[in-house]
């Protein structure tokens, strides 16, 4: 056992452990359960994934954060008044494993999400494949790639906030966690408020576990009332961490500007 924290320390020292590739992960997805994954989007705006990444695959992704030649740039929180914490954004091409997860995971949520939009009244439908949806981004001039690897230390916290990175805007995203609570770290859940008409905010934590993901809404979801639907709006945050550290990998569908 020491002596394999010892490799991984050296590892991380030298830009992050080998990557497996997405056939394991991309396996793992294909088996879940897209109704239970509809229904909780639907009645809740998130869906947990849970078991969706091993303990290797989360702490390959979690090492490659000193791997400079992997992103196209990093972002320290505080200066810009996001929180504590720092995060980096994906170059493209994009990590076998990442590419993977990024592709699988839309074809999955493409229904739920075209089916909010109906329900919203929103005209934009989103197309079967990612593919054909990142090329409707890059001739929008949203080119550059939104998939991030997130580092939160004692006392870093994400201040509530929604990802939108231009005018085409896939409205579900999924996080992965890449530590394990009470052994990596203490603190630091991950949470998401509801923004309700005439009502006050919805809170609701969602309990991850390693290699766990959670799905959820990035702007805003219909919701079925009595008088027909509406719209709630949607943010999202990490609550401070009181020990330890935490990563997480985000997965955004649409690129940015």
């Amino acid at each position: 056992m020491k002596a394999d924290i010892e490799n991984a320390e050296l590892a991380l020292q030298k830009g992050g452990l080998p990557l497996p590739d997405a056939t394991h992960a991309v396996s793992r997805i294909a088996s879940l359960d897209l109704k239970l994954i509809a229904d909780e989007l639907n009645d809740a705006g998130n869906a947990l994934l849970k078991n969706i990444l091993t303990v290797q695959e989360c702490e390959a992704l979690a090492s490659q954060y000193g791997s400079d030649e992997l992103f196209r740039s990093r972002v320290v929180m505080s200066r810009h008044g996001f929180g504590r914490g720092e995060y980096k954004y994906f170059r493209y091409p994009l990590p076998a494993l990442l590419q993977g997860l990024r592709t699988l995971l839309y074809e999955r949520l493409v229904r739920v999400a075209n089916g909010w939009n109906e329900q919203m009244g929103i005209d934009i439908r989103y197309p079967a494949e990612h593919a054909a949806f990142i090329e409707r981004c890059h001739q929008a001039g949203q080119s550059r790639p939104t998939p991030l690897l997130l580092q939160y230390g004692a006392g870093d916290y994400n201040c509530l906030h929604q990802d939108l990175y231009g005018e085409h805007v896939f409205p579900i995203q999924v996080a992965f966690l890449l530590s394990e609570p009470g052994r990596d770290f203490t603190g630091g859940e991950f949470v998401l408020t509801e923004q309700r008409p005439r009502m006050q905010s919805r809170a609701e934590v969602v309990p991850l576990r390693q290699g766990d993901a959670v799905a959820f809404a990035v702007h805003h979801r219909p919701v079925q009332g009595t008088r027909g639907s509406y719209r709630v709006n949607l943010r999202h945050g990490v609550s401070r961490l009181r020990s330890g550290q935490r990563y997480t990998l985000g997965v955004i569908f649409h690129d940015a500007t």
